[in-house]
């Protein structure tokens, strides 16, 4: 895992100017890899690689990036990992290569010399982002991998490429040209990160999950893709899984095995996080079955009941054996987090989990190099309270009149979220849905909207019905959660949403949300749930054994149950949250009083001012409806007074910026 960077100066640039183009591009990424760097320079074509490394597997010198092949051809600079390195390496020393070290990195360069680029990419299970100068065509190449785990940014400013695992290193290049793009703002506003290829900046893009791109010495980029999902929904649907439900989850649980296993190898001290769900779970177990000792697991303890998880991960812990901490997280930590976000995520992000992912990242880095995690599995199997509502909501109350189904809306929307909550408290514990009243708010709108794909694009928007109207001069980007005639590829509603949450919420907030929480202090986060063959698997089931399931992630749970008792994990969804509302109410208040005053935002010139100081109004006096809303304009107001061009001329900003800087 590391921080790649690269320039190619296509109209040319001294030697000493592109080294220090180039040395400053990759040392601001350091904290990405804090334990070795390297520059690559090549005077003929003026171009550039750099690497910071956080070194995992061989961790000698012979792991040193950029790396150049043997016979001089191909040079890369790579962020991430290769799990099948070691039988690609098999298959090339039978064609004749001879290999100076051990590294996965090695292996891929002397596969593009071997096999050609495009080639060897498609054979690669991994999570990576991946830059190579072909030397003798005077190409180069950045591509990525499959599901999106690993992030990559790419410009072109007239004869100007950059490239960058971060829009930081980007941007100390001299010939970067910001603009910001409002309608990746407007959009940001909707979804609470920056939809892809997209980036907060005109002109400026980041590569797709499976992207490919070539850029010749004259010409513009050619962009495609090594691998397609919609490819593999399509031919999944045309070759379902013929076998019963058992051999189904021997056949998952061999997948999962394998996908587990292969991302435990490692040269440095490896574990795990442990929330005590189905995903990390079921992880954990397969991982302590391949493991000769105690395997390491996380979690974090915090004081609100309601979002601690802790007990549940004790239990599952003591019952596989494993070596388990419990790091205790106060209120005053998770807001701590707060102030250092904008420069932890280098482009508005506002997902508020953002928060504890970071703490356990950083508490777990005290222990080890990598952790696995159970990212991914409500997209693969169907865990998502959208899907269940689709199923068990939408599908009975559909052939129900409209006007009869919005005057349900109106009833449920009379009673305040705060009475459900209270009403709720007299439930059982472990039968409790935690926040009872918003989620009843939210099936009041959704009982109200004319389609199930108007229902999808409701529940993934920030509550606002036109993002446009709180941004200057925009018009939101459409991307592909806009997809259209998508139901004569996925006839089944959740299957579309699934596809959907895998093209875009899951690379651009799930994914993003891991990898910059996580390389913020160097620690590697590996995704076993999605490994290649088991998404492509996964989209071969049938129907009634994931998207129309009795109950949500019914294979995945009949293969845990083979590991861990069903009542060590039975208990409703909690998600990895924070008590948003009552902190931007409460201690947070200053801080978000600053950032969403008047002189804060006309000197921003970006945001509708009357517009979002309505909607902070609303909030302060008791509407809990749009503070998600709330919480995407502070992220972006707080990334504008890092990033932007926001002046900091009052006293609040002025401020909030010592505490940012």
């Amino acid at each position: 895992m590391c921080g790649i960077s690269g320039i190619w100066e296509r109209n040319g640039c001294s030697l000493q100017d592109l080294k220090r183009r180039a040395s400053a591009m990759t040392q601001i990424l350091s904290h990405r890899g804090p334990d070795d760097s390297g520059v690559w320079l090549s005077e003929q074509a003026s171009i550039a690689f750099g690497q910071c490394r956080l070194a995992i597997i061989d961790l000698s010198s012979m792991g040193h990036q950029p790396m150049v092949s043997a016979n001089g051809r191909y040079t890369i600079t790579f962020n991430g990992e290769v799990y099948n390195f070691r039988e690609l390496k098999s298959e090339l020393e039978r064609c004749g290569v001879r290999f100076r070290g051990h590294s996965d990195t090695e292996v891929i360069v002397e596969g593009f010399a071997q096999w050609g680029v495009k080639s060897t990419i498609a054979r690669l299970n991994g999570m990576f982002a991946i830059a190579a100068w072909d030397a003798a065509e005077r190409q180069l190449f950045l591509t990525r991998d499959r599901m999106g785990e690993k992030p990559l940014y790419w410009a072109i400013f007239d004869g100007l490429v950059l490239f960058g695992s971060e829009l930081k290193s980007l941007r100390v290049h001299p010939g970067w040209k910001p603009s910001l793009n409002r309608g990746a703002i407007a959009a940001f506003l909707r979804h609470g990160y920056v939809p892809g290829p997209f980036t907060i900046y005109e002109g400026v893009y980041k590569l797709p999950p499976a992207g490919f791109v070539k850029i010749a010495s004259g010409g513009g980029p050619e962009v495609g893709a090594y691998w397609d999902l919609a490819g593999v929904v399509s031919q999944g649907q045309r070759n379902t899984l013929q076998a019963d439900e058992e051999g189904l989850v021997d056949e998952l649980e061999a997948l999962l095995h394998d996908a587990v296993s292969r991302r435990m190898v490692a040269d440095v001290p490896l574990g795990a996080f442990l929330s005590g769900g189905y995903d990390s779970s079921t992880v954990v177990a397969l991982m302590q079955k391949a493991s000769l000792r105690p395997v390491r697991t996380f979690t974090i303890s915090f004081e609100n009941p309601e979002f601690d998880e802790a007990k549940h991960a004790e239990a599952v812990a003591r019952h596989l054996g494993t070596d388990h901490t419990t790091f205790p997280v106060s209120g005053a930590d998770a807001l701590d987090v707060v102030p250092k976000l904008a420069e932890m995520y280098d482009e508005p992000f506002a997902d508020p989990s953002q928060i504890p992912t970071h703490i356990v990242s950083a508490l777990t880095r005290q222990r080890v190099k990598v952790a696995l995690s159970g990212d991914g599995g409500d997209e693969l199997f169907s865990g998502y309270s959208r899907y269940q509502w689709a199923q068990k909501v939408w599908r009975p109350n559909a052939t129900m009149p409209l006007a009869l189904r919005r005057l349900a809306s109106s009833s449920i929307r009379a009673v305040p979220p705060s009475t459900f909550d209270r009403i709720a408290r007299y439930v059982p514990y472990f039968r409790r849905v935690p926040r009872v009243g918003q989620k009843a708010h939210r099936l009041a709108q959704i009982l109200s909207l004319p389609s199930i794909d108007s229902m999808y694009h409701q529940i993934i928007a920030s509550h606002h019905p036109n993002p446009d109207s709180l941004v200057n001069e925009a018009q939101e980007v459409r991307t592909a959660c806009w997809g259209q005639n998508l139901d004569v590829l996925l006839p089944s509603p959740v299957d579309r949403m699934r596809y959907l949450d895998m093209c875009t919420y899951l690379p651009d907030d799930i994914l993003t949300k891991v990898d910059r929480a996580s390389m913020a202090v160097a620690l590697e986060v590996r995704v076993p749930l999605l490994d290649h063959c088991l998404v492509e698997w996964v989209w071969k089931l049938p129907p009634i054994q994931n998207a129309r399931a009795p109950r949500p992630k019914h294979l995945l749970r009949r293969v845990l149950a083979r590991h861990v008792p069903d009542h060590l994990v039975e208990r409703p969804k909690m998600g990895f949250g924070v008590p948003l509302a009552d902190w931007l109410r409460g201690p947070l208040r200053d801080w978000a009083e600053d950032l969403m005053s008047e002189n804060c935002l006309i000197a921003g010139d970006v945001l509708d001012v009357e517009g979002i100081r309505s909607l902070w109004t609303e909030f302060l006096t008791g509407d809990n409806e749009r503070y998600f809303l709330i919480w995407n304009v502070l992220m972006f107001q707080a990334w504008h007074l890092r990033w932007g061009e926001a002046s900091v001329a009052d006293t609040g900003t002025r401020r909030l910026a010592s505490l940012l800087n």
